[in-house]
């Protein structure tokens, strides 16, 4: 009989899934807070999401001696959120590729790539959402655009502290770069400085289009995703994830084929509250 402490290749398998599922869930974390998301909604199953807004006039406050106070009325509104949808993804190598090449780089090596194949493809979805903003400004030159969109958002949202952030082509940030060197930072395979000029955080990707800047405030950002390990799917998969629930994968091996195979799925989905409240600044000539 084998000792019930022996380490088995099932072991083995679970601590890749593990530490797959830390990259990325750890790396999801970071960007999360360089955007300032404080809203993280987990999608139920057999419900639809519904996000609420507070609206409503505030009475004066000035009321003479004696006087009835007047009472402020607010009310709560539903705003339509984008719905979303579980991505799956699979890959399986084969016995003769692990012969040939190797157990880390048949496997480990493609599944780290894999990995950030799904980062990308979580990374354009947002970047695609973030064009759909309605808000507009434009300005004749870099600056001059990101300050545009800062005025913008004073005006969108216009409350105090409003904490701004904005999403730029590195190539429009390089010229400014030259002269003036600022400390950088990475998350989710994006890069991004915080405090910029003093208008707030940017974030640098080559999704976003050359001559645009894409701006919103962070408090309109919401996380909205199906927990992997919980929306009943639980119930049915066996998914190796976190107490997030991100993202979850399962390596199991097929005898049918003799080949390794990966099963990933991931339904995250960062929206904004507000449409228009992303603001799309144009850099230069043209219409915002």
């Amino acid at each position: 009989m084998a000792d019930e402490n022996l380490t088995t290749r099932s072991d083995l398998a679970r601590v890749r899934e593990a530490e797959f599922v830390e990259m990325f869930a750890g790396s999801i974390a970071k960007l999360v807070e360089a955007l300032g998301i404080t809203r993280k909604i987990p999608k139920q199953s057999g419900t639809v999401l519904k996000a609420y807004k507070a609206t409503g006039t505030l009475q004066p406050g000035t009321v003479g001696e004696g006087e009835t106070i007047p009472l402020s009325k607010y009310k709560t509104e539903a705003v339509a959120l984008k719905e979303i949808t579980l991505k799956k993804w699979r890959k399986a190598v084969t016995a003769e590729a692990i012969i040939d090449r190797g157990w880390d780089q048949a496997v480990d090596m493609t599944t780290d790539e894999m990995l950030r194949d799904v980062q990308k493809v979580v990374r354009k979805d947002f970047f695609d959402f973030l064009a759909t903003g309605t808000g507009a400004a434009k300005g004749d030159t870099f600056q001059a655009a990101l300050a545009q969109a800062w005025g913008q958002l004073q005006v969108l949202f216009d409350d105090d502290g409003v904490a701004a952030v904005y999403f730029m082509n590195p190539l429009d940030l390089a010229d400014y770069l030259a002269s003036a060197p600022i400390s950088m930072q990475t998350a989710f395979g994006l890069t991004y400085v915080e405090n910029f000029m003093g208008l707030g955080t940017v974030i640098l990707n080559a999704s976003v289009p050359k001559g645009t800047i894409y701006a919103t405030a962070k408090d309109n950002l919401v996380l909205y995703y199906i927990p992997v390990n919980g929306a009943d799917l639980d119930e049915v998969f066996q998914f190796t994830s976190d107490e997030t629930g991100y993202i979850g994968i399962h390596e199991a091996a097929d005898y049918t084929n003799m080949t390794a195979s990966d099963t990933v799925v991931c339904g995250i989905q960062m929206l904004a509250e507000k449409l228009d409240g992303v603001v799309k600044a144009t850099i230069g000539a043209g219409d915002p």
